[in-house]
């Protein structure tokens, strides 16, 4: 019922002669791959390249982050109008290096989703504890009060357009993932935060990915686990074939119902 969706995160990689011959493999190594939904989130200076050679294909585009105001003194931003103006779909809100590095508090988070909904983009929101809270027995209350926070104010109807992503900090960047059983049960969760939240049509409807250490090895089995819809993928999004392999598996997992 829920088509997977895999989105590439490049977060600060890729030049221009990096990312052109990148998204062009990524292009065109989908076009004969059905039942996923593949999407690319370059750097800033790298969209506006990328959005061309994606434009015409199934690859949508897609941002690491915005402002939540249309305009203004704010150095350094970049709004969702500038955004949209380069053809994104999708913006990344609250990915824990933001939160951890940049001090975004879930107040900025939510108006963030606020802002992204209001110009009809879709946000990836992103949740995740770090390994001491996971140690503490706090996984659960962390990545709640992120979702409650993250949604706040946002009607039912708009939770569903929606794309949440669980990335459990210890995870990123480790080679460490969390065990499909770990990740099937926090997205179990916070479907069902969901389903409270909004309703029980809005919980089968929208997609929780799996993000952290996520690679073409344990795609497979991560995509097999229950209300996994597919995959935030960081450092093997930039291997197009490495990447490609990824979005197979998900197709694959689709496929079967899984």
């Amino acid at each position: 019922m829920r088509t997977p969706l895999v989105v590439g995160n490049w977060k600060m990689h890729g030049t221009l002669a990096e990312a052109r011959p990148l998204a062009t493999a990524i292009r065109d190594g989908t076009k004969r791959v059905k039942g996923v939904d593949v999407a690319v989130c370059p750097p800033f200076t790298a969209l506006a390249a990328v959005g061309e050679i994606v434009r015409e294909s199934s690859v949508r585009l897609g941002a690491q982050d915005c402002h939540a105001e249309p305009s203004g003194a704010h150095t350094g931003e970049v709004s969702l109008p500038m955004l949209l103006e380069l053809g994104c779909a999708f913006v990344i809100v609250g990915h824990s290096e933001r939160r951890r590095e940049i001090g975004e508090s879930d107040a900025v988070i939510n108006g963030k989703v606020h802002a992204v909904l209001a110009q009809g983009l879709t946000p990836i929101l992103c949740v995740g504890e770090t390994g001491e809270e996971r140690r503490q027995g706090l996984t659960f209350t962390t990545v709640e009060g992120q979702l409650r926070a993250g949604l706040a104010g946002v009607t039912p109807d708009a939770i569903t357009r929606i794309v949440l992503a669980y990335e459990p900090v210890w995870a990123i960047g480790t080679g460490v993932n969390a065990t499909p059983g770990q990740a099937s049960e926090v997205h179990g969760y916070l479907r069902g935060l969901v389903s409270e939240l909004a309703s029980k049509e809005a919980a089968q409807v929208i997609r929780i990915l799996y993000g952290g250490s996520v690679k073409p090895e344990n795609t497979g089995e991560l995509m097999a686990a229950p209300d996994i819809d597919g995959a935030l993928v960081g450092g093997a999004s930039l291997n197009a074939q490495g990447f490609l392999q990824i979005v197979r598996k998900a197709a694959h997992a689709g496929a079967r119902g899984d």
